[in-house]
């Protein structure tokens, strides 16, 4: 059993490992993690704004009314869910080695969890080690201060590919991603969130792109449950990947799948009536409506309603957004 196969998964201590010098970002204080209970508790009433204000209305169920035993439990079980704080857990259990025309490299297999609930999502990406050095240097341009003590794995001109030197490797990149998360400002940052998802986006949009709308989909729907978890603090930032697979879906005939992909992106985008999806999404979903036989008047209205605001501009398809994402 090699060196990281002993780490546990419970663990939110930072052991000292080869190549990465952990600082005090381990840890939260009381301060910060109300702080998160805080966000956690904006964000449910931000993914449902139409259930947000029920608290207010006296609509909500309340421990001091006249509730059985079992309604009181399922109760305060959901209390406690819903303040449970979202962490992220990285693993990188196997490596395997590459070899091209002129190159050869690693690509180390990284496995994110979500803790604090059983998580049947669990994303699997690969990376080598130029994708973490770039990752590296980019955070330094934007944190040189936080990142002021971390080190990170140097180069070596041999022995790049023993044994020893690759599950040194697993842990201290599996140590880095743990500490860069623990860090706020680091994991709400463009730059690490895109260190995760981007490279699976581009080859699923370049599919897209191409008419693959099957291959498409299926890169997207594997991506979009790690993006969920890494853009908790702002559910808007999902609406392209969400209207990305409903795209795929109406292109395959899927108008049902469609509609269901269009509602989630509908309803992170109550509150952004200027994003530029909402009303070449909206006019989508009159048309799925249409054809499935659902309400349309009211979309009809809202859209009605938006573009009485709105100057005369051209306006893109949703198909012609989406095609125009990730882009390199």
């Amino acid at each position: 059993m090699d060196r990281d196969q002993r780490h546990t998964a419970g663990g939110d201590q930072w052991e000292p490992v080869t190549g990465i010098t952990a600082c005090s970002a381990a840890a939260q204080s009381d301060e910060e993690q109300n702080e998160t209970k805080a966000e956690i508790s904006f964000q449910a009433n931000n993914e449902n704004p139409e259930t947000a204000d029920l608290s207010d209305t006296g609509n909500s169920p309340s421990p001091n009314s006249s509730m059985t035993t079992k309604q009181l439990q399922d109760y305060w079980r959901n209390e406690k869910r819903h303040c449970r704080q979202v962490k992220l857990l990285f693993e990188i259990p196997s490596t395997r080695i590459v070899e091209q025309y002129l190159s050869k490299y690693v690509l180390y297999k990284i496995i994110i969890i979500q803790t604090g609930s059983f998580d049947g999502n669990k994303s699997v990406i690969e990376r080598r080690y130029s994708d973490f050095e770039k990752l590296h240097k980019n955070l330094l341009k934007d944190f040189n201060e936080e990142l002021e003590d971390v080190i990170f794995p140097k180069k070596t001109l041999t022995g790049n590919f023993t044994e020893e030197m690759i599950n040194e490797r697993k842990i201290a990149f599996r140590d880095y991603l743990g500490l860069m998360y623990s860090m706020k400002c680091v994991r709400r940052s463009k730059t690490f969130i895109n260190f995760l998802i981007r490279p699976e986006m581009e080859e699923a949009y370049g599919c897209l792109r191409g008419g693959q709308y099957t291959k498409a989909l299926e890169i997207l729907v594997q991506v979009i449950a790690l993006q969920e978890k890494l853009t908790k603090h702002s559910p808007v930032l999902i609406v392209p990947t969400l209207c990305a697979i409903l795209v795929c879906h109406k292109d395959l005939d899927n108008p049902a799948s469609a509609y269901e992909y269009g509602e989630k992106a509908l309803l992170r985008l109550q509150m952004h009536g200027g994003h530029r999806y909402y009303i070449p999404l909206l006019e989508t979903m009159i048309t799925l409506a249409y054809e499935l036989g659902k309400d349309f008047l009211s979309l009809q209205e809202k859209l009605e309603a938006n573009k009485a605001k709105r100057c005369e501009i051209k306006m893109f398809t949703l198909k012609e957004l989406a095609v125009r994402e990730y882009i390199k």
